[in-house]
């Protein structure tokens, strides 16, 4: 038989006075404490200035429960099964949330914990207007996107894109979704991406690419790396199959060529951050004279 048991912040504080407090507990509590703490307009608690977090807690603890008690709200509930609990949650509200829709062009979120978002044009991402105790989580729905993630080891950093999770405490990547694919690129730093029970770390210049419900790491090129939502990127004397895999990841697009005499020709090519399509196959066809044809998504070489 199961059955739920709401403790109070007053038995909460009770506890840990006494040294009963189990490890979850004590961390529930020390959450709501740091909150308090954080939101020094709750100055009815307890005055924090002058005091470091530690000194609040002990103080809060001593000057008795009955000042917590009036929130009259369920701090927790405890499952209990048999004689025992299996879990311990904290009663959440959930953020709101503001969603992004880019429309024809890019665009950038600033969030409020420093970190800077690139979208790509035609790109859905949402985010709360500010972060909850434990993890920072937001969600691109759609397209493709730059993170630069602000640094902070004690409050993970997760975008779910679909079925794939990708997590962080501080670093650069791309995350590009299409078509039932989803394929995260790392600038910097060190990011987790998870999808489908399966799991991969990834350093600069790898990816990870989910497709099929396969999630599959590989290297890829510097030249992937590179946020080119917020600069122009000047490709020197690169090889024409290297051009072809950025603008294939840029712009979403893939490239027909048979011959592989034309994909190691070598070029320079100059790629302003807001240039189109059309702009870019002209220049290439100005430097290489050769044609594309553009079918949808696919364009051919000849």
């Amino acid at each position: 038989m199961t059955r739920k048991i709401k403790h109070t912040l007053e038995q909460l504080i009770e506890k840990s006075l006494q040294k009963t407090a189990t490890r979850a507990e004590e961390e529930l509590l020390e959450n709501f404490m740091r909150k308090e703490y954080d939101e020094s307009s709750l100055n009815t608690l307890t005055t924090v200035k002058g005091q470091d977090f530690h000194s609040f807690v002990n103080r809060s603890k001593k000057r008795k429960r009955s000042r917590y008690t009036a929130y009259g709200i369920a701090a927790s509930v405890l499952i209990i099964i048999g004689i025992g609990f299996t879990a311990i949650k904290p009663t959440i509200i959930a953020p709101q949330m503001i969603t992004v829709h880019t429309g024809k062009t890019a665009d950038s979120v600033h969030l409020v914990d420093g970190s800077v978002i690139y979208l790509a044009a035609n790109s859905v991402f949402e985010y709360p207007e500010k972060f909850e105790l434990g993890e920072r989580n937001v969600k691109l729905s759609r397209g493709k996107a730059f993170f630069e993630v602000a640094k902070d080891s004690l409050h993970p950093f997760i975008i779910h894109s679909g079925d794939v999770k990708t997590r962080v405490v501080g670093t650069s990547f791309h995350i590009q979704m299409s078509k039932g694919k989803c394929n995260v690129i790392v600038a910097t730093g060190k990011v987790n991406v998870s999808a489908e029970n399966q799991n991969v770390d990834l350093l600069p210049n790898e990816a990870a690419n989910f497709e099929n419900n396969k999630l599959v790491k590989n290297k890829v090129s510097k030249l992937l790396v590179v946020n080119w939502y917020s600069r122009d990127v000047d490709l020197k004397n690169v090889k024409l199959f290297d051009a072809f895999e950025f603008i294939e990841n840029k712009y979403d697009v893939h490239f027909d060529s048979s011959s592989n005499t034309v994909r190691n020709t070598s070029l320079t090519l100059f790629i302003e951050k807001n240039a189109s399509l059309e702009n870019i196959l002209l220049q290439m066809n100005y430097i290489t004279n050769l044609k594309f044809k553009t079918n949808e998504n696919t364009i051919t070489v000849y």
